[in-house]
């Protein structure tokens, strides 16, 4: 046995020895010396093709040799052994066996050093760009391919000139930049090619802008016929042959309008391409014209926006119709506004203030002077698209009188709206010492007012606590315009100031802010009457708009501006876990506060308060295991314990997962994700789901939306009511 076993490595070892000298050379160096000529180089041209190399090593009768080309080239599947001729090999049989290979079976055995010439007649189409592009030889007899380049050049004249000039092309309008219909053909196949059922056409087009992301069947024709399928990839249309076209020897097709493509925006003369069986066919030259055709040029262009109120820094809604052409806006994508500047647009957006084709939307929000509007996912796409800004959105006016524009977009596409005036200011503040004549609105001179003794003062200095605001301001230099203007309170480093504070958290001179808008550090409070120049104000913000004191004892100012006046108002140093500095003493007025707006809060409903953990049933309270609160500016999270013991939905979570279900609706969420599931529809959620003390915390809205639940605000206690 131990002779046995020393014996086997011996006899292997010289196995492997001896093979590579017989197995290397062959694999390796099978053919040499590759050569590929085109009688016709010109892009997208069909070209005779000539293969030329030497064999290394012999080949049997019924082995093969392989033609592969770039991708970019286009090979005809009918391509046969009667398209190719040889001198130098019998040639048993020819066919593509891939989408650009060609394998050619020899009929006689050839030997070693011998030098072949095969040449391809027809059925090769170059690419449609200009380059360097490879074309690989390998027999049977190797793994590896060996190449040659072929150089492709712009502008060469086809050697067929039956595929160049050969129909005309039809535009409904000849206006650089409009839809339009295009009509193509007839166009005269190559000599016995048809059209065969299920077969790729290809239509290129001049450039890609001038198509939609996507096309539908019923929009494109093939003789008549109503097109298969259709895709739409760059600058390229493909299109399946429909059965009613199958065999015929002649092609025409059709774009209706509704496809949405758009002539080049450039007025000049272009041509299209179609690409058939191997065989590019080019039309004759079109032209586009500079100027638009009337109304549907402008449509294309520009559209006309209409303000409710069109002073200068006026509040006002918005409203348009804006026709996108070739790009239409889908369930579930942005559609952008772009104001003239950021502070025409509120810290706070609501969907409800929104609508898309008379739909609201599913999210709106803001950065900049940019806002984002989401289709809800019922939207039924289109590329015309109107848009309702409504008044209680809270856009105001540019500051300014002139002309401005305001810019919208989809899917990577612009329009830019005519231009519209701004005028004069909308309210009027009275002159305080006159009130029945008004001050210049254009050009407000700022009193002289002083408030070297106007103070700020807290109502808690407790470290790391919310704390209340008063604010006396004694004069204004310019009056504020109720529901226009807005005094603005800067917070210092080290004070958390939430994304939301609600108006009725908010007085001035004892009426309810009409709103208020947070930005970073900064809280905009927009009064509900007007304050004239030289008048006292008086704000109050209570502890439960959940303005935090800073975590570190100091002293800390505060700073106050306006919208009307240039530079600081004044500014008051208050303490934090220490006694504030001396400020000047203060001068309360006691007005009488304006009762809040009542809201009839249905009987069923379901309250509860941001920050605050519990909610109110019936007039009974429970508690919940986490407060709501509000994420990104614009989105309530309430537990998951609220679905289900607050509005008795069957709700099931874990740390991974959320489930809702209400008859047979069912809402699942995935925590730490943005995305969710409504019955069988994926969703995008404003903001991810979290888990928050072991309780997953969900974006209200998209239960209530999709479950059929009305969500309501009452500003009397400062509660969010849900009901059904």
């Amino acid at each position: 046995m131990k002779k046995t076993n020393k014996a086997l490595p011996l006899v292997l070892a010289s196995a492997l020895a001896a093979t590579p000298l017989v197995a290397v050379p062959y694999q390796a160096f099978a053919i040499s010396g590759v050569s590929v000529s085109a009688d016709d180089n010109g892009e997208g041209n069909e070209s005779e093709y000539t293969v030329e190399f030497t064999t290394e090593s012999s080949l049997d009768r019924g082995d093969t040799i392989s033609i592969r080309f770039d991708s970019k080239f286009s090979l005809s599947k009918n391509l046969d052994e009667s398209d190719i001729s040889s001198k130098s090999v019998d040639i048993k049989s020819a066919k593509v066996v891939s989408k650009n290979t060609i394998e050619i079976k020899i009929d006689e055995s050839i030997k070693k050093n011998k030098d072949i010439k095969i040449v391809i007649k027809n059925g090769i189409t170059n690419p449609d760009n200009k380059g360097d592009y490879d074309v690989s030889v390998k027999t049977s007899s190797e793994d590896d391919y060996e190449s040659d380049s072929v150089t492709i050049k712009r502008g060469s004249s086809s050697s067929s000139s039956s595929s160049k000039g050969d129909y005309s092309v039809t535009l409904g309008s000849k206006a650089a930049g409009d839809k339009t219909s295009i009509k193509l053909g007839e166009i005269s196949l190559k000599k016995s090619v048809k059209l065969e059922t299920n077969e790729t056409i290809t239509v290129i087009f001049p450039n890609r802008d001038m198509l939609p992301s996507k096309i539908d069947s019923s929009d494109v024709k093939v003789n008549g016929n109503t097109a298969k399928d259709v895709k739409v990839n760059s600058d390229e249309v493909t299109i399946k042959v429909p059965s009613g076209a199958n065999k015929d020897t002649d092609l025409s097709l059709e774009f209706l309008k509704s496809a949405g493509i758009e002539n080049p925006k450039s007025g000049e003369d272009y041509t299209i391409k179609v690409k058939y069986d191997g065989t590019t066919y080019e039309s004759k030259k079109f032209e586009v014209t500079k100027s638009g055709s009337g109304s549907s040029s402008s449509s294309t262009d520009s559209f006309t926006v209409n303000l409710s109120d069109p002073s200068a820094g006026a509040r006002s809604s918005y409203t348009f119709d804006a026709d996108f052409g070739n790009k239409k806006l889908l369930a579930d994508e942005d559609l952008v506004l772009e104001f003239p500047s950021a502070d025409m647009v509120p810290g706070f957006l609501n969907t409800s203030d929104f609508t898309l084709n008379g739909k609201t939307p599913r999210r709106v929000g803001a950065v900049g002077n940019k806002v984002y509007i989401t289709a809800p996912s019922g939207f039924s796409s289109s590329s015309e698209v109107k848009v309702v800004v409504a008044f209680s959105a809270w856009i105001s006016n540019p500051k300014t009188a002139g002309t401005y524009t305001l810019k919208a977009s989809i899917d990577g596409k612009s329009l830019e709206s005519k231009s519209f005036t701004i005028g004069g200011s909308s309210v009027t503040p009275t002159n305080p010492t006159n009130p029945t004549t008004p001050t210049n609105p254009t050009t407000p001179t700022p009193n002289v007012v002083n408030n070297s003794t106007a103070t700020i003062a807290l109502t808690s200095n407790a470290l790391g606590k919310p704390t209340g605001i008063n604010i006396a301001i004694k004069g204004m230099g310019i009056g504020l315009v109720k529901q226009r203007d807005f005094v603005e309170l800067v917070f210092p480093a080290g004070y958390k100031v939430p994304a939301y504070i609600a108006p009725a958290n908010v007085s001035v001179n004892g009426v309810g802010a009409n709103y208020v808008a947070v930005r970073g550090q900064n809280v905009l409070i927009y009064p509900a009457q007007d304050i004239p120049a030289a008048t006292a104000a008086n704000i109050t913000i209570t502890a439960a708009a959940n303005i935090v004191n800073p975590t570190v004892k100091n002293a800390y100012s505060i700073s106050v501006f306006t919208s009307e006046e240039k530079g600081l108002l004044f500014a008051r140093a208050v303490g934090v876990g220490m006694p504030s500095p001396a400020q000047p003493a203060p001068q309360p007025t006691t007005p009488t506060p304006a009762p809040q707006p009542s809201v009839t809060v249905p009987t069923n409903a379901a309250l509860f308060k941001v920050n605050t953990a519990n909610f109110t049933l019936h007039g009974k309270t429970y508690p919940l295991q986490v407060a709501p609160y509000i994420a990104g500016g614009n989105t309530t999270m309430v537990p998951a314990q609220f679905f289900k013991e607050a509005l008795a939905l069957t709700t099931q979570w874990n740390n991974q997962s959320v489930a809702i279900i209400s008859g047979t609706k069912s809402i699942k969420f995935t925590v730490g994700s943005n995305k969710a599931k409504v019955g069988n529809q994926d969703i995008t959620l404003p903001t991810p789901v979290v888990l928050n003390n072991g309780m997953p915390m969900i974006p209200v809205r998209v239960v209530t939306d999709n479950l059929g639940y009305q969500v309501g605000w009452d500003a009397k206690t400062s509660s969010v009511f849900v009901y059904k």
